[in-house]
């Protein structure tokens, strides 16, 4: 059972000194990448409760406990590169003008979701076709969520924390054929575009990506009918 992050201080940082908070905040850190290097292996099944992206969630409120623990001793933290450029991303949030995420395979062509933010609008969309970033036919989705509330969705999905590439390799796979994927962000701000992409390996969190760009595999539509 997972506990709350106040329950955490109660237990683990309450009176320790700032260097035994760093050690802890250390040992969160290292704890997050290893449950995402479980939840990101190729041949990964669920077989805990709570399951890996649970603890991870869990494990970030704990993280961020201890940072204010430590700010109330008056250190300051120092983030690494990989907290600062995630810290950038969130920054720059609320300047995406649209997200493109494409999903296909060399023998089943390409689906492309995209959502264009204005206004206080998120505006779905999706179309298929067998060339990437040329889909055939354009469809509309109709998706009942404010620009806001995308773009706090998307907050959550701590996509400033993924790899700029995902693939089997990482793992000492070889390349095969299968599905290929990317994700490609623009902003208002003058900054650049961010792109991501993968194949045939995804972020612990992919799946929450997907629904969120109304993206839903065909098996799982099938049993929802």
């Amino acid at each position: 059972m997972m506990i709350s992050p106040e329950s955490y201080y109660e237990n683990y940082l309450k009176d320790k000194t700032a260097d035994e908070i760093l050690s802890a905040i250390r040992g969160l850190k290292s704890e997050i990448g290893r449950l995402k290097n479980i939840a990101e292996h190729p041949e990964y099944q669920c077989a805990i409760h709570p399951s890996e992206k649970v603890r991870i969630s869990c494990n970030r409120e704990y993280l961020e406990r201890a940072k204010q623990a430590l700010a109330d001793m008056g250190v300051e933290y120092e983030p690494s590169k990989s907290e600062l450029k995630a810290a950038e991303f969130n920054e720059n949030i609320q300047y995406i003008t649209s997200v493109t995420l494409s999903i296909g395979g060399y023998f089943y062509g390409n689906d492309e979701y995209k959502v264009v933010l204005m206004d206080n609008d998120a505006l779905f969309s999706c179309g298929h076709s067998d060339i990437p970033s040329q889909p055939d036919e354009i469809t509309v989705m109709d998706i009942d969520i404010t620009k806001e509330e995308f773009l706090e969705e998307l907050r959550r999905l701590h996509i400033g924390e993924w790899r700029k590439n995902y693939n089997t390799r990482r793992f000492g796979y070889g390349v095969c054929d299968g599905t290929q994927w990317s994700l490609e962000i623009n902003y208002s701000n003058g900054i650049k575009t961010v792109k991501i992409y993968g194949d045939n390996a995804y972020p612990y969190n992919f799946d929450d990506l997907k629904a969120l760009m109304g993206c839903y595999d065909s098996e799982e539509d099938d049993e929802d009918e």
